[in-house]
């Protein structure tokens, strides 16, 4: 069989086959081995013969592989009847001869042996129908059904080594279902060994929860992811998410997204979030997380961007009805098809299952922002650490699509050091952290707000009392005094009280000022007076001393007139 251009090669001298699945190429670095035979394994209900099928009809359908499909358990009318809700037109590739159809009935009550058992004419059958389509991919579903009754376990292990060396020499690429067994992949316990690839899908339920995963448990001759990871049977068919842990490698921006808010803007160095950062809102019941959320999403949306607004609590009409009431016009964006949201309660499905849907929704939507409110609620469905890892994982996902998350979370209990953690434990993975609180006094409640950390900016280390109205979101500076913060009516009253003391501290220093005043004037006019009779009596003593001059000047003119009056005799 010719490899053609849909075989891709990870590692040397291996080519692979594409199985057009959602996920599990990124998973197998490329697909299955091609011209090799793989062995998916589960228990009732997991999703092989969703996966076979998916496989031949992606094959047929989008990587011009024709292929054939044997079916041990269902007719074609079941299989064409069963994956028709799922998109795929089985009859339309038949009369197109692109898949080849059949259904092999084994009744062991209906069967009499007559020498030795053999699978030729499987073999015959097969043969013939891969020629008929030029097939390159072949399914066996329910491959133990052909073992059902046998008792030799001899030739049970000859005639599977056979059918898998058959399947080799005819150059095609096989995928094999069986049933899980007791403590073994398989009924039989030999499948996998001889299988160049082993898929096992689980289907477990915990907590009354279902939830399914895919693990790789071999690939010769090639590397493969080895973890468990979530996959989801919906409307598409079978998806799996390949992320595990995403290295820490992705790209930053510097570009800021505004909150909605402008003075939590002005909080955050003035501009809002980074772009591509995570935030994360926590408070009590009531505080407003939603509401910051909801601005968040108008803010996106009027700038021009995509939005996902996943809710686990409300439905999108009361999310529309209860935003409207503080000013936001959600509806409009989702009109315009910017906003787009999707309400689920946690409980319907597994973490897994809500790990995939939110990776699906951001493949179709290609969101600037995603919004999740709360994350608190999937405790419902998980412990602390299921529940951390699947966070985790849309944190590291977001962040390498480079999409701003905010994330809204319940906060644990109302004491301070409560407050500041979550049940969750990511607010060390977030960028940036918001605390809501709900204070009570004098007979109401209000909010604050803080900003409990935001990396790479410079921001504000201030409380704000956090303010709804029919005209939006606003903060206001909260009052402080003697060691203590007063919001809502206990802010008006105290600056109200505030304010009179200090205009009764005005008009007692306006009193001191005049009286001073008063003193200063009496004094003035007293060093004026003493000034005045100091002038007049250095006058007077400047004035006889004047005439005393004026008198000893006349009395000496005098005695000289005499003295010459005395010699002229």
């Amino acid at each position: 069989m010719q490899t053609g251009p849909q075989a891709v090669s990870h590692s040397p001298g291996l080519a692979k086959c594409r199985t057009g699945i959602c996920g599990l190429d990124e998973i197998t670095e490329g697909g299955l081995p091609q011209g090799r035979p793989t062995l998916v394994c589960g228990a009732a209900g997991s999703g092989k013969t969703l996966l076979a099928m998916e496989f031949i009809v992606r094959g047929a359908r989008d990587l011009d592989e024709p292929g054939v499909f044997i079916a041990f358990e269902e007719t074609e009318g079941e299989l064409i009847a069963n994956v028709r809700s799922l998109g795929f037109d089985l009859d339309d590739l038949i009369a197109q001869n692109r898949v080849a159809l059949d259904y092999v009935y084994i009744e062991r009550s209906e069967i009499e042996e007559t020498g030795d058992y053999g699978l030729d004419g499987l073999f015959i059958r097969l043969g013939c129908m891969i020629e008929q389509v030029g097939a390159r991919r072949v399914a066996l579903d329910g491959v133990e059904a052909l073992f059902t009754a046998l008792s030799s376990e001899g030739i049970l292990r000859a005639e599977l080594r056979r059918l898998f060396r058959w399947l080799k020499e005819q150059g095609v690429t096989a995928v094999i279902t069986g049933e899980q067994g007791q403590g073994t992949l398989t009924r039989h316990n030999l499948e996998e060994y001889v299988s160049d690839c082993v898929i096992f899908l689980d289907h477990r339920v915990n907590n009354q929860v279902a939830t399914r995963r895919l693990r790789i448990v071999k690939y010769r001759g090639s590397r493969h992811g080895t973890n468990e990871y979530p996959a989801l049977i919906d409307e598409c068919g079978l998806s799996v998410l390949p992320i595990s842990s995403v290295s820490l490698d992705h790209r930053v921006s510097r570009e800021r997204v505004s909150t909605g808010i402008q003075r939590l803007d002005a909080m955050l160095g003035g501009q809002g979030y980074f772009k591509g950062s995570s935030v994360l809102v926590s408070g009590t019941a009531g505080a407003g997380k939603s509401s910051l959320a909801a601005a968040f999403a108008d803010s996106v949306c009027r700038h021009g961007g995509r939005c996902l607004y996943w809710s686990s609590e409300e439905s999108s009409a009361q999310i529309l009805r209860n935003m409207s009431s503080i000013g936001f016009d959600l509806g409009r964006h989702i009109q315009s098809g910017l906003l787009h949201c999707f309400a689920i309660r946690p409980t319907l499905y597994g973490l897994e299952n809500h790990l995939v849907r939110l990776h699906k929704l951001v493949v179709e939507q290609r969101p600037e922002a995603v919004i999740l409110d709360p994350i608190t609620n999937f405790a419902a469905v998980g412990d602390a650490a299921e529940v951390k890892i699947m966070l985790t994982r849309v944190i590291d996902f977001l962040k390498k699509e480079g999409i701003t998350a905010l994330f809204t979370s319940l906060a644990p209990g109302t004491g301070h050091g409560q407050l500041e953690h979550t049940d969750e434990g990511i607010s060390t993975l977030t960028d940036t952290w918001l605390l809501l609180q709900m204070v009570q006094s004098a007979g109401e409640r209000n909010r604050l707000l803080y900003v409990l950390k935001s990396r790479g900016m410079a921001h504000s280390n201030q409380v704000r009392e956090l303010l709804f109205s029919e005209r939006g979101i606003d903060l206001a500076d909260v009052y402080t005094g003697a060691g203590q913060v007063y919001a809502g009516s206990d802010r008006l009253a105290q600056q109200a009280r505030d304010q009179t003391a200090a205009l009764a501290q005005r008009q007692a220093a306006e009193r001191r000022r005049r009286t001073l005043q008063q003193k200063r004037s009496g004094l003035l006019a007293r060093i004026h007076a003493l000034q005045a009779q100091l002038d007049g009596i250095e006058e007077d003593a400047a004035l006889a001393e004047a005439q005393e001059l004026q008198r000893l000047a006349a009395a000496a003119c005098a005695e000289a007139e005499l003295a010459h009056a005395r010699y002229a005799d």
